[in-house]
């Protein structure tokens, strides 16, 4: 099969190959997805770079993919064979095959079928963004009635968080830095946007709920956004974040959250308990059932060009997730 793989971690130019590998056969309870398309995310980049050390000597990137089913492991019925999935967790917890491949063998328990009217591109978006975004949005249980607040409303995970949150039935409050991204969010549900570049995060929660504050908030940067996120909390609310990247070591009164009974909770998807990861790919799963579902493929790139890929992802800016095609 034709495969992207790095032997050292590194800058992508540098480091990544493209050439041909063996194709993997399905063990027991594996199936083999022909790939379609592949999902790049930021921790790939990371994973690539170094952030973290490399359990194999040689790793195919990116976590994230769809496809079709064609062949499977003992253990697995023949029904599987030509359906339509999507996969997450393909270059992750031991696992060096990744999906920037035209072929992935992983456990069945890690691919979920894919609607007719979703693309394969966007399929490959699920993953890492939407379930990291449902981790979040349903920390602490149910949020139907409630008041979410989603910081980065228009982000890859912000998006997919706002979109979980009003399906869910909860009434959304979502923060941007632009007048495009207001309508990006608006688009996915949020019923009120606020641009933190130009307006008071708290005062405006506080004037939207009436002083009460939401009831939960999704952060993308917690230590970056502390004070408008604490200030913008409800007393028995609840705080979920997925990154800290404006502050690493941010210092929090844990007294004064005590007496607010404000709980916080950090999440990352691969570490994450197996029923929460099974929760979130069935409610991923029954939330693109819908076709208005706006699922975002940022821009696409041929497998050849995987290290311009992770260019594109590492320079920012893009709203949804880059994309790997790995047609033949």
């Amino acid at each position: 099969m034709r495969a992207v793989w790095y032997d050292r971690q590194g800058a992508a130019d540098e480091v990544l190959q493209t050439g041909t590998l063996p194709t993997p056969e399905p063990l027991l309870r594996q199936v083999r997805v022909r790939l379609e398309a592949s999902g790049v995310n930021p921790s790939d980049t990371y994973r690539r770079r170094g952030a973290v050390p490399a359990e194999y000597p040689r790793v195919i990137p990116n976590s994230d993919g769809a496809g079709v089913i064609d062949a499977v492991g003992e253990g697995v019925g023949p029904a599987w064979v030509g359906r339509r999935v999507w996969l997450y967790n393909g270059q992750r917890n031991g696992r060096w095959m990744g999906t920037a491949a035209e072929y992935i063998a992983l456990d069945v328990s890690l691919v979920r079928p894919l609607p007719d009217h979703v693309s394969f591109a966007e399929g490959a978006t699920l993953g890492i963004p939407c379930m990291t975004a449902h981790g979040c949005v349903f920390a602490f249980g149910p949020i139907q009635g409630q008041t979410v607040l989603v910081t980065g409303g228009a982000g890859a995970v912000g998006h997919y968080a706002v979109q979980l949150a009003a399906w869910a039935g909860a009434r959304v409050i979502a923060t941007v830095s632009s007048a495009e991204k207001a309508e990006r969010a608006r688009q996915g549900g949020a019923e009120f946007v606020i641009n933190y570049r130009s307006e008071d995060v708290a005062a405006a929660v506080a004037d939207i709920t009436k002083g009460v504050g939401v009831d939960h908030v999704v952060d993308v940067d917690l230590g970056g956004n502390l004070a408008a996120t604490l200030g913008s909390v409800r007393e028995s609310g609840s705080i979920a974040y997925y990154a800290t990247n404006g502050a690493l070591e941010p210092k929090i009164n844990l007294r004064a959250l005590m007496g607010r009974n404000v709980a916080i909770r950090g999440f990352v998807l691969p570490t994450s308990p197996a029923g929460t990861r099974e929760r979130a790919q069935n409610d991923v799963t029954a939330f693109i059932q819908a076709p208005n579902r706006i699922l975002s493929v940022a821009d696409r790139f041929p497998l050849y060009e995987t290290a311009a890929a992770h260019r594109c992802v590492e320079a920012g800016g893009k709203v949804g997730t880059v994309v790997v095609e790995c047609v033949r």
